[in-house]
């Protein structure tokens, strides 16, 4: 059996000393591991930014897309290959800003992968500019003297979208972290888990001291339950997003590849591609 070690390779991350997206890798690694997979049985898709070099620092396959396009790209590889464990990976800029339409759509439809977003308020690659996530006066090269734009709220957008597996994270708690990132895998369905991974060099507003000092985990809300909607949504707004947890489940929805009329449990990649000349004289037909 695999150890969290197994996923990994021999290359060197390049992100800056301190950065969360080490605590993100670290996690996604050992939890595959726990849940007795091998290397071979996943494939981790990124987009571009900081975040998208994580595909090619752990050791199963991998595919560094373009910028937004982590999850169509995620998508087919799970209708092609419905056994492998897919995993999109990328940041608030590539997830909630150029992506955004593809992570909504791979809400509604609810496509059995999971997808993590280290989500840390600023553009780090592109040396400092404001993010969707960027909050109200945040202070950047692109905005000197404040942005003046309301931050997205992405969960309760995907609440709103029809999400069947909400969940939010920080990496300065790796236990946590990969607790999550296990049970969104395990989720028969589109898990979406947004990560609080702080930019130690462009943004020294939203530390790891800052979030350790705001963030409230669901754990301690009394009463709480994560497959009521509308407490979720509740819940996010009355705390203004700063919750860890599983904030919202459901578990009796089916996944994509389940609705597919037709939609074999064999995957494609496994089944012949030969067409027979009678079930070709057949399209035919409908041609002619």
């Amino acid at each position: 059996m695999a150890t969290f070690k197994d996923f990994r390779n021999n290359v060197t991350p390049n992100w800056c000393p301190g950065c969360g997206d080490f605590s993100v890798l670290a996690a996604m690694q050992r939890a595959v591991a726990n849940l007795g997979l091998e290397p071979e049985q996943v494939a981790v898709v990124s987009g571009i930014g900081c975040s998208g070099r994580i595909s090619g620092y752990i050791n199963a396959y991998g595919f560094h897309g373009i910028h937004g396009r982590a999850l169509p790209i995620a998508q087919g590889l799970k209708m092609a290959n419905r056994d492998l464990t897919v995993i999109a990976a990328g940041g608030d800029g590539d997830g909630f800003a150029i992506g955004l339409n593809h992570t909504i759509h791979a809400i509604r439809r609810n496509i059995d992968i999971t997808y993590i977003v280290m989500d840390n308020q600023i553009y780090g690659l592109t040396k400092g500019q404001t993010s969707p996530r960027s909050q109200v006066g945040f202070q950047t090269k692109s905005t000197p003297k404040g942005s003046i734009e309301s931050p997205l709220a992405p969960l309760e957008m995907a609440l709103a979208a029809g999400a069947t597996f909400v969940a939010q994270a920080f990496s300065g708690d790796l236990k946590g972290l990969t607790t999550m990132i296990e049970e969104g895998i395990k989720h028969k369905g589109f898990s979406l888990i947004n990560v609080f991974s702080p930019c130690v060099t462009y943004n020294k507003v939203n530390t790891y001291e800052f979030f350790k000092q705001n963030l409230v985990s669901v754990d301690a809300i009394e009463g709480y339950d994560p497959h009521n909607r509308v407490q979720a949504m509740s819940t996010l707004m009355e705390h203004q997003g700063m919750i860890t947890g599983i904030l919202y489940q459901n578990k009796e929805a089916k996944s994509y590849q389940d609705l597919v009329p037709g939609f074999k449990e064999e995957p494609i990649v496994n089944q012949s591609l030969e067409l027979g000349k009678e079930n070709f004289e057949e399209l035919l037909k409908e041609f002619a």
